[in-house]
């Protein structure tokens, strides 16, 4: 029997056995020990936000770590002169976040956190999270390949904006989301996740404007199509056998 929760359900209103059941139903929560589970249920506060609301800001204390329960979270850094916002990563329901909070030397966060839509999330103390590390391997390796691979990806977006233009990153993204967030489609895979093109550009580090442009031409080129407000990645045509 699935017994996953309903939703919406008010954070306040979820009891232990409530967060311990969200938690199992996460890929890095549903084999640890009991102990460990125990550790991150009683020692976190389950949280809701509003779309659009700050999670946490750039220069507020880094002392938590945050589970997705339900929803989904924009990573970003806002330049405080300006307000221009580069986005760092759009994170899905069952994504861990704040990992900072387990190695800044200032205590401080460095991004903004912000809801990217109605979300739950299970807020645990730095010091919760790593005596759970300790208690149980598992969350120990999960944690340390969680902080490698986002080191690896922000290697690569270096070099993808070092040396490729915007049509290429561009292009890159949306088979990076398609894996990621894609629902296969009778003539494509489509990204399901709404995509404003303000977001996309600063995902890739162009103008709107930018890419309004391109992906109008991959429109008409027919790689893509809008499908209330979300891409559709289309299939390529089959090539005909002579």
């Amino acid at each position: 029997m699935d017994q996953k929760l309903a939703y919406p359900k008010r954070a306040r209103d979820l009891s232990a056995e409530d967060r311990r059941r969200l938690l199992n139903q996460l890929e890095w929560g549903r084999n640890l020990s009991e102990v460990a589970l125990d550790r991150l249920i009683h020692g976190g506060i389950a949280l809701d936000f509003r779309r659009r609301r700050f999670i946490y800001r750039a220069g507020d204390p880094s002392d938590s770590l945050y589970a997705i329960l339900r929803g989904r979270v924009k990573l970003c850094r806002i330049e405080a002169d300006s307000d221009r916002e580069a986005v760092i990563d759009i994170l899905s329901e069952g994504s861990l976040f704040g990992e900072s909070a387990l190695y800044s030397t200032a205590g401080l966060r460095e991004n903004c956190a912000i809801a990217y839509e109605q979300a739950l999330l299970l807020k645990i103390p730095a010091g919760a999270f790593q005596e759970s590390m300790v208690e149980d391997q598992r969350l120990h390796n999960y944690t340390f390949r969680l902080i490698g691979q986002r080191l690896e990806n922000a290697e690569r977006r270096l070099a993808d904006f070092a040396l490729n233009a915007i049509p290429r990153r561009l292009e890159r993204l949306l088979a990076e989301y398609s894996e990621r967030y894609g629902v296969v489609e009778d003539d494509g895979v489509l990204i399901d996740i709404p995509l404003p093109h303000r977001e996309i550009a600063s995902i890739v580090g162009s103008t709107r404007e930018s890419v309004t442009v391109r992906l109008n031409a991959m429109k008409r080129e027919g790689t893509i199509a809008f499908v209330n407000r979300k891409i559709l990645v289309k299939r390529p045509a089959p090539t005909a056998i002579s």
